[in-house]
């Protein structure tokens, strides 16, 4: 097809600025435009335990429901101690009997060495009495530590928080036989409490621990809540496929821990966050003050 020259000078043109778009979209792909603010998305995210009794048993009590908080140190559930008890009232005899043996056997060493002293007996029974009382006073420190033992186990069918924390789920009921092995709870502990989020590729060059951040949620939407990154995973993850390919190459990111400060407590497990970080402001050394940062965000 024959086109007159302008029309052809025309094409020509359009082709070389098509060509050029196409490099420049090509060297310029997966970069992120420079800005002083990053924002990402993510969720909020807390530790859980699940405590247990260090004893075997049938349950007697579970004294806490779901959503109950806990303070460290608090009785939460027991078992049937009758079988402890006795243990314990077993080891008080015994150390007791053992006691009485060894006074006795001091006094006969006592009265031994004396004797022993005036040629009346020979050095021999005064051994022998020597014997007796060490061999006695090891077995009154073994009854006791016996009964040491057994006050440990009779507090072992007592469940006590191991923090302070947030009931979310009874596992066993009274009835139920616990073990060591056997969770009796699920407990949420809302101390520390992050964000999950994800830094893509990127930006992961102007993220830096102990930078500020600010957290707003959907649920609260007048309360922004301060936090600082603590945490940087050092390994990329793929989103969304696990292989890596040239196409792919700018969806690496990076697992990201921002602590915030909720004295509140209105920030749940799973809840959606997003997190601002004023990336023109260097990271600090020191960490916010909950107290004050929390009463600032409202």
């Amino acid at each position: 097809m024959n086109l007159p020259k302008p029309a052809r000078i025309l094409l020509l043109a359009l082709i070389v600025l098509a060509a050029g778009g196409g490099v420049w979209y090509f060297l310029h792909r997966g970069t992120a435009e420079p800005t002083d603010k990053l924002t990402l998305y993510g969720n909020v995210d807390i530790r859980e335990v699940q405590p247990s009794f260090n004893a075997s048993g049938p349950v007697t009590q579970i004294l806490v429901e779901e959503g109950a908080s806990v303070k460290k140190g608090e009785l939460l559930a027991t078992l049937d101690d009758r079988r402890y008890v006795a243990a314990l009232n077993q080891a008080r005899a015994q150390a007791a009997a053992a006691q009485v043996i060894t006074q006795n056997n001091e006094v006969n060493y006592k009265r031994y060495a004396a004797l022993a002293q005036g040629s009346t007996i020979s050095k021999q029974k005064r051994d022998d009495a020597k014997a007796t009382l060490d061999a006695s006073r090891a077995t009154f420190d073994a009854a006791v530590a016996a009964v040491d033992l057994a006050l440990r186990q009779l507090d072992d069918t007592r469940l006590y928080a191991p923090s302070d924390g947030v009931i979310e789920n009874r596992i066993l009921q009274p009835g139920d036989m616990a073990s060591p092995a056997t969770p009796v709870f699920t407990m949420a502990l809302p101390s520390p409490l992050w964000v999950r989020a994800y830094v893509p590729e990127s930006n992961i060059g102007q993220v830096h621990t102990g930078q500020a951040a600010t957290i707003t949620t959907d649920s609260f939407p007048d309360h922004s809540y301060q936090g600082w990154v603590g945490y940087l995973s050092p390994t990329a993850e793929f989103t969304p496929k696990t292989v890596e390919t040239p196409e792919l190459r700018s969806a690496l990111v990076y697992q990201m821990r921002v602590f915030v400060c909720d004295s509140k407590g209105e920030l749940r497990l799973g809840m959606p966050a997003t997190v601002h970080i004023d990336l023109s402001k260097p990271a600090a050394d020191a960490k916010p003050d909950c107290g004050t940062a929390d009463a600032s965000g409202n």
